[in-house]
């Protein structure tokens, strides 16, 4: 729960909310209520979850009347750098328990509540407002323009002739379709209609600009919604519907809107309050459908599912948590996409063939796939079906599949790469340009292999004997004698006999980062020693040492920019998970070294959970202090490598 009361820090105005909706749509904003980026909306929606995405009801302009007196609720921005009304004076606090509410102080004393949530059940976005003249009078009536649009959620909207402001009203609900081939908006209000079309032009995306792309949009608001506060709280429902006559069981529509948010409300609440820790609560936002599946959104807002994501992160959000059906019915649909030993790192938004291009993901299905075993009772069929899988992927990697990925004969490691290609997880492309390639034997690599190696030989002794040689070559190739840390890649560009001597986080994974150590006592301690002293930051790992030619200690400017800093110093709060497994390995794993690990590397990791995106952590930070958060601002796999290490540290988080 993340709580702040007035008055509010003019930069925490900008810190984002999320609330998911379960299929992989949202609806998220910021504190002050101005949109910074174009994926906040109130009804963001997956056409076909978890992709598909269509930004529908992007915002709310909000205010109260009292004769000739108008109070806004809402904040706008506008081209080039107008904030228009400014309404920050007036927010009292804001609460993200049990969902994003704002406590709004009125002249005359009173004040104003209002509440956004997302009911999963039936993927509708609640609206409510409720004012408190208790201690004092205040306006009473309140008026509500939706902002709308209707366009694929990486995109933005402009004015156009094309858009059919027409509602067709019934009752409580309004329904509008500004597109044919989009999904039609419903509202259902307690209030009243009054049709009145405009255009709001010059929306301006701090956020979007930051990142050196297009910040500008207009706005369709087909008409005004009238409540009389001192009757009754406003309520309004906002809902997509793919026809006319599309059956929807959870929608009633004799219900009241008053009654249907009350009955949503209530069992929101319910399943908010059920056992759990508030990073618990945070995770079950990237559990999503898919088909009649289940899958991991990698992060909110542009991410959807993501092989290596989903397996890392699965670790913590599912496993951790104690939700094994869930880990277990998504590795089983992943398992049925092994293709030459590979595991697809992405399924395209648009539909299309999978894209089979990591060289990791398909080892990190292994190890999450080991961890499930641990943890769980696995059904007879289920263990078989996923050792099956293990062993199809080990079997591709041993003889060679895609992009040069094979077990090399002469010393059993595994190598990968050809040029043009990104296969790890330092993966960032500009163009023709990949900023980390890292062809040969990268190190993490390495470490993934030999532990899927270990793994699968506890039910197939075939694979022992490649272990046992793939592990002896490890200790006697990576090992950089000059530090006795490792080197980061060996045999670079297939060029037997080099090395990369880069200082980078990806040594920690051998170093006790992953279910199996490859080096022990004092084999480990070098390593440990060279990323703390190197790469931890409050905020994870960073990717590269300041002290190379190559860092760049800010991740910020455009695509072009960011892309070349993702992976050479920018921060990881991911990576603090495999960190720590690996301080642990070395200082010892027994409760005084877990209360000092929890207290040096997790507290100040736990402290981020109220900035940024709310709960949750972000996907990377600046690698200069005081490094502060950038990227998506809810990453699956940051928030699970926390939730992880604190099962580890014997804290529910």
């Amino acid at each position: 729960m993340t709580r702040l009361d007035s008055p509010i820090d003019a930069q925490r105005l900008d810190d984002e909310w999320l609330e998911a909706d379960g299929a992989g749509g949202f609806a998220s904003g910021t504190v002050g209520t101005a949109r910074t980026r174009r994926y906040h909306a109130l009804l963001l929606t997956a056409a076909q979850p978890p992709t598909n995405r269509v930004a529908l009801v992007n915002g709310i302009e909000a205010w109260l009347e009292d004769g000739e007196r108008k109070t806004a609720l809402t904040m706008q921005r506008y081209a080039p750098d107008l904030l228009y009304p400014d309404t920050s004076e007036r927010i009292a606090s804001f609460d993200t328990s049990p969902w994003p509410t704002w406590r709004y102080r009125l002249e005359g004393g009173a004040e104003l509540t209002a509440e956004v949530f997302v009911a999963k059940a039936s993927r509708e976005t609640v609206l409510r407002w409720r004012l408190d003249v208790s201690s004092g009078t205040g306006d009473a009536v309140l008026k509500v323009r939706p902002l709308i649009s209707g366009r694929d959620y990486h995109g933005l909207h402009h004015e156009n002739a094309a858009f059919d402001f027409n509602a067709r009203i019934d009752g409580e609900h309004v329904r509008w379709q500004p597109y044919r081939d989009l999904p039609a908006i419903v509202a259902h209000a307690n209030g009243g209609y009054a049709h009145a079309p405009d255009w709001y032009r010059n929306f301006c995306y701090t956020r979007e600009r930051e990142r050196g792309l297009d910040c500008i949009e207009d706005l369709a608001t087909p008409g005004v919604f009238t409540f009389d506060l001192r009757k009754a709280d406003a309520v309004m429902l906002l809902r997509a519907q793919s026809s006319p006559g599309a059956p929807d069981a959870s929608f009633d529509s004799r219900e009241s809107a008053m009654s249907r948010a009350q009955r949503l409300a209530g069992f929101e609440e319910v399943r908010r309050a059920s056992p759990g820790s508030r990073l618990q609560h945070s995770a079950s936002a990237y559990v999503v459908a898919r088909g009649d599946g289940r899958t991991i959104v990698a992060g909110y807002p542009w991410f959807t599912d993501w092989g290596r994501d989903t397996f890392i992160a699965m670790r913590g959000l599912l496993l951790a948590n104690g939700r094994y059906e869930e880990a277990g019915t998504i590795l089983l649909e992943w398992a049925a996409a092994v293709s030459e030993g590979m595991l697809p790192n992405r399924f395209p938004d648009a539909g299309g063939e999978p894209e089979y291009n990591s060289v990791d993901a398909s080892l990190w299905f292994v190890v999450a796939v080991h961890d499930y075993f641990a943890a769980a009772n696995v059904p007879r069929g289920a263990r078989h079906a996923l050792q099956s899988a293990v062993d199809a992927i080990l079997e591709g990697y041993a003889r060679g599949t895609r992009y040069g990925i094979a077990a090399d004969p002469r010393d059993a490691l595994l190598r990968a790469g050809v040029p043009g290609v990104q296969l790890t997880w330092m993966d960032a492309k500009a163009g023709d340009w990949v900023v980390t390639p890292r062809i040969g034997k990268p190190v993490e690599i390495q470490a993934l292999w030999i532990n899927a190696l270990r793994i699968a030989a506890a039910w197939d002794t075939r694979w022992r004997e490649l272990e046992a040689r793939a592990s002896a070559s490890f200790a006697g190739r990576f090992v950089d004698p000059s530090t006795g840390a490792l080197f980061d890649v060996v045999d670079v560009d297939h060029v037997e006999g080099t090395a990369d001597r880069s200082i980078r986080p990806n040594q920690i994974f051998a170093a006790g980062g992953l279910p199996f150590a490859l080096l022990e006592g004092d084999a480990a301690r070098p390593v440990v020693a060279q990323v703390e002293a190197n790469l931890l930051t409050p905020m994870g790992l960073r990717t590269l040492a300041p002290s190379d030619r190559a860092y760049r200690g800010q991740y910020r400017g455009g695509v072009l920019e960011r892309d070349g800093a993702y992976h050479q110093g920018t921060v990881w709060p991911w990576l603090l998970g495999p960190f720590v497994d690996a301080w642990l390995h070395v200082n010892g794993d027994h409760a005084a070294q877990r209360a000092l690990a929890r207290e040096r590397f997790v507290v100040p990791l736990l402290a981020h959970l109220d900035r940024a995106g709310l709960d949750h952590v972000s996907e990377v930070a600046d690698g200069d202090a005081p490094h502060p958060p950038g990227g998506a601002p809810f990453q699956a796999w940051s928030l699970g490598e926390l939730l992880r290490v604190l099962k580890r540290l014997g804290d529910a988080g």
